[in-house]
């Protein structure tokens, strides 16, 4: 009896001390990522601003100076070193995962500072004419409809304050545009064409009809008379005498300095350096190290799949021609372009929610709390945007949105619509980053951005349409194959671009040859992957992860699986490389099958 009390005492105290060994790197853990994300922040108070986190809005940052690079690398080498010393092994599951999604985060964001690259722009190419150009996305921002809150007398003295350090920025921008030109790596000279443009209108309007004025327009009326007419003074001050000026001084420079000098070529492999840099956004964007090789030959695989597709497309409807002559009906019957108003288009895609809610349920188990909005871009962002979805602020104060750009209605055409709102909104960006946001998760999970992952749920969203009843006849079913084709596309031109040294007119034709869009659309695609190395490759890796994920799955599981099931385990621990995700998913689906030691 002794005996066994002592073999029993003796379990018990093993067990503990496991049980305090696993406590104890989980807490540690948990205080490693917690006091990165604080110190994180005060580096970035415009990311602090977004994730709705009080306290930081009358500061940013300068991400572009030499200053900030210096501290963000020692940010992340200092927590890099502490993550080292946590025992892996003592941690739990949900733990391992956050510790490797963290060490992956943290390594990456070191890799682009090798390169003078930051989270948000580069260094020495801050500026083209594309809308998340920070001088332009900015003044989105400042108009009261972005991230930026204009609520309460703080909030409007609080921006007041960032006014001359968005100066500080533009002029920082300037002396790295000069570092850049004198070594060779610019941005194309047909990425910056439209900048100009874009910029006039922002030190060339009346001051009460400026942009950053426009929050003043719309101040509450809980406000006093005297609050208000000390706002209106200090942003009209503000304006004329901070703002305007640095806008005008970055399109002088602009115009006479570096568009005469910025380089006529298209891809990174012409910049000194170039060809290194673009390995790294291929990491970056596909969270992986693809062969650039591989990926173009994909590239071309997937044309021709979605070639045949839309052929057969075209048959089945009947029509007397091949896929191109069948767009240029749809391009050109006015039955496929039904609206007046930007109000319809908007109200379209209202209904397009309202046609799958009820198939939502049959499909996702989590299902955001974060509200939902469809706007049209504003019309002086238009001239460089796509469509694009804003998150939503995590306190509630700001929904989700998807913004579309809609220059005219009555030239918008119907055909697309379905594939980009399940791409764009629902089930695509707004359940992924909403759900994100909204799960259980350390603070720095909450906020992670994978692109391959974020953009290949995206993508992956679109091929669920013939489950939530979309894509019921053959013209919105072409339009998904189209939207294929151009992701598809992607692969070909940005490898090309890049890599292969293509020039821009030889991607413009690569495009127009597989895709039915005009020149200018196309040369409008090329001009931003010139910009956005690597971006556009995001996409079609990520949607193929995924789909592969779930063919592994499907099988494995037989009748077990459950597609509701298999979109909780991809989407309630937010956004991840995909290696971590692959090993993921394989994890659960053993956990799941009948004989977990053979998986298919």
């Amino acid at each position: 009896m002794i005996i066994r009390l002592y073999f029993f005492f003796i379990f018990l105290c093993v067990t503990a001390t496991g049980f305090t060994q696993v406590q104890k790197a989980s807490e540690q853990l948990s205080s490693i990522s917690t006091h990165y994300t604080a110190d994180y922040l005060v580096l970035n108070p415009l990311v602090a601003t977004a994730r709705g986190r009080k306290g930081y809005n009358d500061k940013m940052e300068i991400n572009i100076s030499d200053d900030y690079i210096n501290s963000i690398t020692q940010l992340n080498l200092r927590y890099l070193d502490s993550l080292k010393k946590v025992d892996i092994s003592n941690l739990n599951e949900a733990d391992k995962l956050t510790a490797r999604i963290f060490s992956f985060l943290l390594n990456r964001e070191l890799d682009g500072f090798r390169h003078g690259i930051t989270t948000s722009c580069m260094m020495l190419r801050p500026v083209d004419q594309f809308v998340f150009s920070f001088p332009t996305s900015f003044a989105a921002n400042a108009a009261g409809t972005g991230s930026i809150p204009f609520r309460s007398v703080q909030d409007y003295d609080d921006f007041l304050k960032r006014m001359p350090v968005f100066a500080q920025w533009i002029d920082i921008s300037i002396q790295k545009m000069n570092e850049g030109l004198s070594i060779g790596n610019t941005t194309p000279k047909a990425a910056m064409l439209k900048v100009p443009a874009q910029l006039k209108p922002l030190y060339d309007t009346e001051t009460t009809s400026h942009i950053y004025y426009k929050s003043i327009l719309n101040l509450p009326d809980s406000f006093s008379n005297q609050q208000k007419q000390r706002l209106k003074s200090a942003y009209r001050d503000g304006v004329e005498n901070i703002i305007k000026p640095a806008y005008k001084r970055l399109h002088d420079y602009i115009v006479n300095v570096y568009i005469p000098g910025a380089r006529t070529s298209s891809g990174l492999c012409d910049n000194n350096g170039g060809k290194i840099e673009y390995r790294y956004w291929l990491r970056f964007w596909t969270t992986q190290d693809p062969d650039p090789d591989s990926v173009f030959a994909l590239g071309i695989s997937e044309v021709a799949r979605n070639k045949k597709a839309m052929d057969s497309v075209t048959d089945g409807a009947g029509f007397k021609g091949d896929s191109k002559a069948f767009f240029s009906y749809v391009k050109t019957d006015p039955k496929f372009f039904p609206f007046t108003t930007e109000q319809e288009v908007l109200d379209n895609y209202r209904g397009l929610l309202t046609k799958i809610t009820p198939a939502i349920n049959r499909m996702f188990n989590l299902v955001p709390k974060s509200r939902f909005e469809i706007r049209a871009t504003e019309k002086f962002r238009q001239a460089g945007a796509n469509a694009q979805y804003m998150r939503p602020a995590p306190d509630g104060s700001r929904p989700g949105i998807f913004y579309e750009v809609i220059p005219d209605p009555l030239a918008y055409n119907v055909v697309g619509m379905e594939t980009l709102f399940l791409h764009e909104a629902i089930p695509g960006h707004h359940f992924q980053v909403a759900l994100q946001q909204e799960m259980a998760l350390p603070d720095f999970r909450r906020s992670a951005f994978f692109g391959a992952f974020s953009e290949g749920w995206g993508l992956y969203a679109e091929t669920l349409g013939p489950e939530l009843g979309m894509y019921s006849d053959p013209y919105q079913y072409l339009g998904r194959l189209n939207a294929d084709m151009e992701r598809s596309v992607r692969l070909v031109v940005d490898i090309g671009i890049h890599y292969k040294g293509w020039s821009r007119e030889q991607a413009i034709e690569y495009i127009v040859a597989h895709q039915p869009v005009t020149r200018e659309l196309a040369a409008q695609r090329v001009e931003r992957y010139m910009v956005t190395p690597g971006q556009a490759i995001s996409y079609k890796i990520g949607e193929q992860k995924i789909l592969f994920l779930r063919r592994l799955a499907q099988q494995n599981l037989g009748a077990a699986f459950d597609i509701r099931d298999f979109h909780d385990q991809i989407l309630k621990d937010g956004a991840m490389p995909l290696d971590i995700l692959d090993q993921k998913i394989r994890d659960w689906i053993k956990s799941k099958a009948i004989n977990p030691d053979v998986l298919k």
